[in-house]
Order: C-alpha cells, then structure tokens, then sequence
C-alpha cells in the first residue's frame, strides 16, 4: 500500500495513476479539497481511501503505527503558488508539516519520496545541488530550501529511504485547477484556442523577445523517475529533477502553434512586480542524478507538448 499526499494535485494525481498501473496495489490519496474542482484529477482512478490533510496529520501524530503497512510515502503536498506571501501559512504548509510526516514515516522504516523545487535556486545561475548555488527568490523556494536542509543533516539506517527531487518546470495533464500556477503549456494553449496568439513576455534580464529560458519537463516523466526510486530502495538523497535541455518560451510556443497549425506570438511587457522574483533561466544540473544510475530518457519539448495536446483533444 502507498500514499501520495497531494494525490489530488497535478504531479500526485499523475503519480497516483502511474503507481496503480505499475503496482497494481492500493493507494491512499491526501489532499485538501477546499479546491473541489481538484476531485476531478482523482475521479477516474480507483483508490483505496481518501483522507483530508488535517485529518491525516493528526492520525499519524496520535499513532505513528498506522503508517506500518505502507511500503512508501509520495509526499507531494504543498502549496505550489511562487506568488504567495502569507509566511506562517507556506512555513507551516511546506515545512512543519513535512517534518513531522518525515519522522514518522523514519519512525515506522517507510519510505520517504518527497518533491522539492527548482524555485530554491532562485537567481543563481548554477543549478548543481550545492549550498553555494541555492538563493530563493520568494517564500515557496525558501520553504522547499528549509525542508532540504533539514533532511541532509539526517542520519539513516540501511533500512531507511528519503529522496528529495527537485522539480524543474513540470507541465501536462490534470494541472487546470492550478489556475495562474499551471504551466506556461497550458497558458498558451488556451489563449491560441482562444484567440488564436499566445502572449508571451517581451526581452528581460538580458534576453530577447520571448528568449527566456526554462527547463520543462512532462509530469509523466516526473512519475517514472519517482516509481524509479520506489525500485531502489537503497538509494537516498536530493536530485534535480529536470531534462537537463531547457527551452525558450518561443520554443513551447511555436510547438503549440505547431501541433495546432495554426496561430501567432503576441509579446507583452515585462511586469514590473517580477522584475527581482522571476527566473528567466533554470537548467537541471543532472550529474548527481545521472550518478544513481537512474538513465531514464525524458521527452524533449514537441514530444512532450505532443502528448499533452493529444490528451487534451481526447
């Protein structure tokens, strides 16, 4: 049996239907619903149970032993929105409750895959897992930093797992309910559906027109990497997750444009607000990855883009 909090997410519903296609055992979804739409992305998927963040939280403080039975915990819940201030509620969403779901699944020898992010590079340049290079621009990367800084001072047993992956620019299927948050896949797909231009932003931070560089991956990669992980028990540690060949945004564009053989690039300007909270390049670092001998092939950006549109016509 697995949870997979955040299962009614965009990256843990994902990894909710990967892990009952692969393993064909049961899967506990965690989530807060107060987003309701989100009980789409989980409708279609034939979990075991459903529990509500507080009332999980508060199970496994009460009795750490209702964890004994599961193999592996996917801890993908957290407030995801880079535009969020309110400090006490992203330290307390993404960092306190990280820690005390950790120690008891440490407690209780499961499993720990838990996401992390990019955003904790924030303005560096050097996208290596290394102190020196991460620099967050808002409070989600600060608390995503926080949470791996304290697991890199934990010490395991032979028995004990905890993987932190650091997602990259994740786009693909059942990522609508993130509303502004969903990726800029989504974004232009719409607005070409719409009107027929996709808007992208005009040059900044030294690149030109739409040359702003990002490094997207597909959530179903993401998936693999983490079933990956789940296969090699023995290997614990933070890693960059991304394809290591970042694109321009002219570049998802134009793919989209593509696919839809149809439609044009509108460049708007560059908000002022952003102008020192906006990463205009990130490039996953993937030597240490590359290193635990995981050689999954991930889609570059058509390919991706391909897929996502074919399941959004279907």
């Amino acid at each position: 049996m697995y949870i997979v909090t955040g299962g009614a997410g965009f990256i843990g519903s994902n990894l909710v239907r990967a892990l009952l296609k692969s393993k064909q055992e049961e899967v506990i979804v965690v989530d807060n619903l107060v987003e309701g739409r989100k009980f789409l992305n989980i409708a279609d998927s034939a979990i075991s149970d459903y529990m509500d963040q507080d009332e999980f939280l508060s199970r496994i403080e009460k009795d750490r032993a209702f964890l004994s039975n599961i193999k592996c915990v996917f801890h993908q819940g957290a407030c995801s929105d880079t535009t969020e201030w309110d400090g006490h509620y992203m330290m307390k969403n993404n960092f306190t409750y990280s820690k005390i779901l950790l120690h008891a699944c440490l407690d209780q020898n499961v499993r720990f895959i838990y996401a992390s992010s990019a955003a904790v590079y924030g303005s560096s340049m050097n996208f290596k897992e290394q102190v020196k290079n991460e620099k967050p621009l808002n409070v989600y990367g600060y608390s995503k930093l926080l949470f791996d800084q304290y697991v890199r001072k934990l010490k395991l047993t032979n028995k004990q797992q905890v993987v932190g992956l650091r997602y990259f620019n994740v786009y693909g299927p059942r990522e609508s309910h993130k509303g502004s948050m969903a990726s800029v896949a989504y974004h232009f797909n719409k607005q070409i559906e719409a009107k027929g231009s996709a808007n992208l932003f005009k040059g900044s931070h030294g690149y030109k027109d739409g040359e702003q560089q990002r490094d997207f991956i597909y959530v179903d990669d993401v998936c693999a990497v983490n079933l990956w992980f789940l296969l090699n028990s023995h290997i614990s540690g933070i890693y960059n997750l991304g394809t290591g060949n970042p694109s321009s945004f002219n570049a998802v564009a134009n793919a989209i444009i593509n696919w839809h053989k149809k439609g044009n690039i509108n460049y708007i300007d560059f908000p002022d607000d952003l102008e020192n909270a906006y990463q205009s390049f990130t490039s996953a670092d993937l030597d240490n990855f590359r290193r635990t001998g995981c050689d999954i092939e991930f889609s570059d950006i058509n390919q991706g883009i391909n897929q996502y549109l074919n399941y959004l016509s279907g």
